[in-house]
C-alpha cells in the first residue's frame, strides 16, 4: 500500500514518544509505503527510511508498550501469540504515522521527528548525541580547555534547565579527556557541591572527597610531596572510576606543576609504532594491587582496553600499582617488553601538557583515558599545596551531557 502526504497541521499535538526526550520535526515525511513486515518512510529531503515492524511495535509509546509514568518497557512480545506484523499505515494531517498491527488489532501512532532521529536504516547518517573522542599531544598546546566559571555556583542547579558552562566543559571532557574551570570557591568540601551538578561522586577507600597533600604517614604517594609518574587512579578496580575531579584550594608553593597525557594517544603511537606490543598489552592480564593497612584491593585487567568495536576504551596504566604479573609463562618476556615500550613513549615529551594550579582552578578529567602526574613541590618552605578530589562515573557524565542538550532542544522549540 501507498499514502501520499496530506496536508500538514499543527492544530493536533504530535503522539508522545516512548522517553521523555524532545524531537524537533525537521524533515516532514512525504509518503510512506507498508508491507507486512516493513515500512517505508520516504521525507522531504528524499532519503527512505525503513522500519521492521517488530521494531515499530516494540517501540510504541502507548500504554501496553511503556508505563506511561516511568516510559519504561511493560510489553512481552513473546506474549503477543504471533509475530507483529502490518495492516495498514496513515500519515497524517499534523505529520505523524499511524500503523495498525497484527495480531493484536491495536492502531499506534509514531511521532515524526522520533522516527527520523531512530533511523537504523541510515546509521551513518544519524547526527552523533556525544561528541567524539579527539586525541590529542601536550606539544600541540599551551594549557588544557578552559572556561571562566566566576558566578556559576551562586547560579540555581535545575537538572532539566540548560546550563551553557556545564554543556561546554563536559563536551570538552568527552572530546578531550580535560577540562579546567577557573574561578571557582575555594571553601573545603565545596567540591562536593561542584561534583552534584553532573552527579553522585563515588566513594572509594580514600573517602568521599579526599585531600591532596602531603602529610605524615601517608597511605599514598599522591600524599607526598615527591614526583608522581604518569598514571591513572584506581586500575586495581574491577571497574576503575571513570572521572576525577581535582580542586585547588591552595598552592602557594614552589614546583608541583600538574602534568597531564592522552593515553589513548599514547596507546595509538604504540599502535602505529609496535603493533606487536599493542596486541600484548590488549590481551596480557597484569595485576593491579593497592594493598593497605585497611583495605587490599586487587583486579587482573589488560593494560589497554577495548570496546566491543575494537576501538579503546580504557588504560590501566600505574606503575606503582602494578604487583607482580601472573601469566602464562610464554607471555611474560613479550609483556614486559611491551611494557618497557610504553614507558619509553611516556618519557617522550610531545605527549605531556603542563601547566600549574591556581587557587580556585579545578580540572576534570576521564581517568580511564588521561594519564596525571606532577612534578615534585617544596612542602618545607612553609608554604601549601591542597588540592581536594573525587570520582564520578563516566555513565553519570554522559546522561548529564545528554540532559543538557534535551534541555536546549527544548529550548529552541519554546
Amino acid at each position: 500500500m501507498t499514502h501520499d502526504a496530506a496536508g500538514r497541521s499543527d492544530a493536533m499535538p504530535l503522539p508522545p514518544t516512548p522517553d521523555y526526550d524532545v524531537w524537533p520535526v525537521e524533515v516532514d515525511i512525504v509518503r510512506l509505503d507498508v508491507t507486512p513486515h516493513q515500512l517505508e518512510v520516504e521525507w522531504a529531503d528524499g532519503r527512505k527510511s525503513r522500519y521492521h515492524s517488530v521494531w515499530l511495535r516494540e517501540n510504541a509509546a502507548d500504554d501496553s508498550t511503556v508505563n506511561p509514568a516511568t516510559r519504561e518497557r511493560i510489553l512481552d512480545l513473546s506474549r503477543l501469540g504471533a509475530w507483529p506484523t502490518l495492516e495498514a499505515a496513515q500519515l497524517e494531517a499534523n505529520g505523524a504515522v499511524t500503523l495498525d498491527f497484527a495480531p493484536e488489532g491495536r492502531r499506534l501512532a509514531f511521532h515524526p521527528g522520533w522516527l527520523r532521529a531512530h533511523d537504523y536504516s541510515h546509521l551513518e547518517a544519524l547526527p552523533a548525541v556525544l561528541p567524539p573522542r579527539v586525541h590529542w599531544l601536550g606539544s600541540e598546546r599551551d594549557a588544557p580547555t578552559t572556561l571562566d566559571a566566576s558566578g556559576w555556583m551562586a547560579q540555581a542547579s535545575d537538572p532539566q534547565a540548560e546550563d551553557p558552562l556545564l554543556s561546554q566543559a563536559l563536551d570538552a571532557v568527552l572530546r578531550e579527556g580535560l577540562v579546567r574551570l577557573r574561578n571557582l570557591p575555594v571553601e573545603p568540601g565545596s567540591l562536593d557541591a561542584i561534583a552534584r551538578r553532573i552527579g553522585p561522586p563515588r566513594p572509594t577507600n580514600f573517602g568521599h572527597l579526599f585531600d591532596v597533600r602531603a602529610k605524615p604517614d601517608p597511605d599514598s604517594n599522591a600524599y607526598t610531596s615527591i614526583a608522581l609518574a604518569p598514571h591513572v587512579d584506581l586500575p586495581t578496580r574491577e571497574y576503575q572510576p571513570g572521572v576525577q575531579m581535582l580542586h585547588c584550594l591552595e598552592n602557594d608553593t614552589v614546583g608541583g606543576e600538574a602534568i597531564m597525557m592522552d593515553g589513548f594517544a599514547v596507546a595509538e603511537t604504540l599502535r602505529a609504532r609496535h603493533p606487536e606490543h599493542f596486541e600484548t598489552l590488549t590481551r596480557v592480564r597484569w595485576c593491579y594491587a593497592n594493598t593497605a593497612r585497611t583495605s587490599d584491593h586487587v583486579w587482573f585487567a589488560p593494560m589497554i582496553g577495548l570496546d566491543g568495536e575494537g576501538e579503546l576504551d580504557e588504560v590501566r596504566i600505574a606503575d606503582f600499582l602494578r604487583g607482580p604479573l601472573l601469566a602464562p609463562f610464554e607471555d611474560v618476556e613479550p609483556a614486559y617488553a611491551a611494557l618497557m615500550a610504553v614507558q619509553r613513549l611516556l618519557a617522550e615529551p610531545q605527549f605531556a601538557l603542563r601547566f600549574g594550579y591556581a587557587p580556585g582552578d579545578l580540572v576534570i578529567f576521564d581517568n580511564r583515558r588521561l594519564l596525571h602526574a606532577r612534578d615534585a613541590f617544596d612542602a618545607g618552605t612553609g608554604g601549601s599545596r591542597w588540592l581536594q578530589g573525587c570520582y564520578l562515573e563516566r555513565d553519570e557524565l554522559r546522561s548529564r551531557l545528554r540532559m543538557l542538550k534535551r534541555a536546549e532542544r527544548r529550548g529552541r522549540l519554546a
